[in-house]
């Protein structure tokens, strides 16, 4: 009985904390997504520029790559993000990065 009890609890606070959980998830802050596509883009010019890797095209694709630092780097000082721009333009929220 206390074990059906237990459950039945748990499943309650489970089923108000999903709601809670998927929309954090599906609707993402413009600083998360700005971070999010920032980390892929550097991982796939990476991939695109080093000779040894197996989707390596040409080692030109480095200076996207740091094009992209230099970018981030220019952001944490002056606001100033062209990607978060668009973003906020099609509606998305800011919010808190960390």
């Amino acid at each position: 009985m206390f074990c059906s009890f237990f459950a039945a609890t748990r499943n309650r606070k489970l089923a108000a904390v999903i709601p809670k959980l998927l929309s954090e998830v599906t609707l993402m802050s413009v600083e998360r997504i700005v971070l999010a596509f920032a980390g892929f883009m550097i991982l796939l010019t990476l991939g695109l520029g080093v000779a040894d890797s197996p989707i390596f095209h040409h080692q030109y694709w480095l200076w996207f790559t740091a094009f992209i630092g230099l970018n981030l780097l220019q952001s944490a000082f002056t606001g100033f993000c062209p990607l978060a721009i668009i973003l906020k333009k099609l509606g998305r929220k800011p919010g808190h990065a960390f």
